[in-house]
């Protein structure tokens, strides 16, 4: 059977160089699975694989869309499931292997497990729902949601607002609730899944959390965020990194306040990371120093004659 092999964990752990050397070892491509690294536009602030880093293995998902391109999760699995069978097909004799590696839980997850069908969202309605949310702010949203689909509205992150107004989306195109196209039926994939964790001792990932920002910032992630002001109502933008950058073009934070906000909510979101993969006991987790160990545990339980 062929395996598809996912290495995840908190952001800034590790994963890219990891990667590359089981990609190396294994004669395979990476497939990305951030979702921000999908944009061409943002490189930096997402800690987008660097071209020298490009040029060392095939890589899939990096840089292959627009900011104001629609993409989501159900979307990526489509895509995802596509190349599989293509670069299959394409290796010859069974049993192949492949890598997927990032931090977005939801494309993960989408991969793994399936995600419901749930329509895609028609460009009148993006467009009229991204004025309201500018309009009307998010909490008015919030509470609309509540009334549509009181279900939905109990479990949402109801901070987050591609979240609230994706569901809201779905109420006003289809008439339906959010909840409704929800199963949670998981698919059955005709490959193994062996999925390995990176973590490491909470003030080591700290330090590289802070260190990273501190390197982007050195890489000019100042002035790509200043590029990108002019468009920072775009969902693809309400990210770390550029939330933080804005407020301070806004004139409301100094530089170093926004440095130093910037490395709090990443380690924020890295504990987020960490709630959610620690869920899934069929991760085995490892260093990302344990490379020799990663790599024989692959070998050792991969479907493959490598």
């Amino acid at each position: 059977m062929n395996t598809l092999i996912i290495i995840l964990g908190p952001t800034g752990v590790g994963k890219t160089e990891l990667c590359l050397r089981v990609a190396d070892t294994f004669h395979i491509p990476i497939i990305n699975a951030d979702s921000r690294q999908l944009f061409a536009e943002i490189p930096i602030g997402t800690a987008a694989p660097t071209p020298d880093q490009l040029r060392r293995a095939q890589h899939f998902f990096v840089g292959t869309h627009h900011l104001d391109d629609y993409y989501s999760a159900s979307m990526y699995e489509e895509d995802v499931m596509k190349l599989l069978a293509e670069l299959w097909q394409d290796s010859g004799t069974p049993p192949h292997l492949a890598l997927l590696s990032g931090g977005s839980m939801m494309y993960i997850d989408a991969v793994c497990n399936g995600i419901d069908d749930i329509p895609t969202i028609d460009d009148t309605t993006r467009t009229w729902m991204k004025k309201r949310l500018e309009a009307e702010g998010l909490p008015k949203l919030v509470e609309e949601l509540r009334q549509l689909d009181p279900e939905h509205w109990a479990i949402v992150d109801k901070n987050n607002p591609r979240r609230v107004v994706h569901a809201l989306e779905i109420c006003h195109m289809t008439g339906k609730t959010y909840t409704s196209f929800r199963t949670n039926t998981q698919k059955q994939r005709p490959f193994q899944i062996l999925k390995i964790g990176l973590n490491l001792p909470r003030e080591e990932l700290y330090e590289r959390i802070n260190e990273r920002v501190l390197q982007m910032i050195e890489n000019g992630m100042v002035e790509e965020a200043r590029k990108m002001y002019p468009r920072r109502g775009l969902n693809s933008l309400n990210t770390v990194g550029y939330k933080e950058l804005f407020e301070h073009f806004d004139g409301t934070t100094t530089l170093d306040e926004a440095i130093f906000k910037i490395q709090s909510n990443t380690r924020r979101y890295a504990r987020k990371q960490l709630t959610w993969f620690k869920r899934d006991t069929s991760i085995h987790w490892f260093s990302p120093h344990q490379t020799d160990e990663i790599i024989r545990y692959i070998k050792a339980n991969a479907s493959s004659s490598c």
